[in-house]
């Protein structure tokens, strides 16, 4: 088991470039995973890498083992997935990521009782507003808001959601209530915004009278994390698009209320993405079968 676990670890050393990247994939500290390529290359008398303080670079003995590893590696997930990954008898761990909305309100909620169908199925959830690379993170399956821009993954779509601009009643009583983007943009409007890496300027697309238009936007507050979003649109900070199941208990309450209602955002796609494999994991399919009529029922109540 060492030896195997010596081995996954080079690989994603090998694959990530990077000892500490190559941790956090396995779940450990740096000095471990450099502990465990060291014991590697003690069994099998050669240097993989060439180490320095600003890079990783494989050596020939190393470009050599990768070949062989990535066929072992795979050896036995073949191996433990005809005992361990039939319907009958499901085990292992899911890692999967969502969006801090997606997770907190349509995934997280329905864990539990996914856990009490399949026991000896274990569920590691990673939230974050932020882009996540799946094949880098080590992830099984990610749930999407949006187009999908790599085609490596695997996509099933979930549901169009529509989303809307919305402020809260003392944000309109000061400032008015836009009546389309053009006002909003005319009447200088604060925009609560949200921030992804490298994103260097800020467009809401609309749907005008002549198809969608480009908005370009600005105000005095952004942030990574949605939730954070919606609370300042609360206290009346500003104007804030959202994902209608994200503010409809808001909505309802009379917390927020519509705003440019005659020229509303684009609804987008709800996703789940999984990596492409070439072998079947059952408690992937699982999951899924699990999940998406879960959230669909989820939408459909909101």
């Amino acid at each position: 088991m060492a030896y195997l676990k010596n081995i996954r670890m080079f690989v994603r050393v090998y694959e990530l470039g990077s000892m500490s990247a190559a941790a956090r994939d396995q779940r450990c500290s740096p000095a471990v995973a450099s502990s465990r390529i060291a014991d590697l290359e003690q069994h099998l008398g050669a240097r993989l890498f060439n180490r320095s303080t600003r890079s990783l670079q494989p050596t020939e003995a190393g470009r050599l083992f990768y070949e062989g590893a990535g066929a072992i590696l795979d050896a036995v997930a073949r191996a433990e997935a005809a005992i361990s990954q039939t319907a009958a008898n499901p085990r292992g761990t899911l890692f999967i990521a969502a969006g801090l909305g997606i997770g907190r309100r349509l995934i997280a909620p329905a864990l539990p009782d996914f856990k009490a169908l399949y026991p000896n199925i274990d569920i590691r959830l990673r939230l974050s507003d932020r882009s996540v690379d799946m094949l880098a993170e080590g992830l099984d399956l990610m749930f999407h808001l949006g187009p999908l821009e790599d085609s490596t993954l695997k996509m099933r779509a979930i549901a169009e959601i529509p989303r809307l601009l919305c402020a809260a009643p003392a944000y309109i009583r000061t400032r008015g209530n836009p009546a389309d983007g053009t006002a909003l943009i005319r009447d200088r409007h604060a925009c609560l915004l949200l921030r992804f890496p490298g994103t260097r300027e800020f467009q809401w697309t609309l749907q005008t009278e002549n198809g969608p238009q480009r908005y370009p936007v600005s105000g005095p507050f952004e942030s990574d994390d949605g939730d954070v979003l919606t609370e300042w649109a609360l206290a009346g900070h500003g104007i804030v698009l959202k994902p209608f199941f994200e503010v409809a208990a808001h909505l309802k309450a009379g917390r927020l209320l519509p705003v440019a209602r005659a020229t509303p955002p684009l609804p987008t796609q709800l996703s789940v993405l999984t990596p492409h494999r070439r072998m079947k994991d059952t408690k992937i399919d699982l999951f899924t079968e699990f999940m998406v009529p879960r959230i669909r029922a989820a939408l459909a109540a909101a």
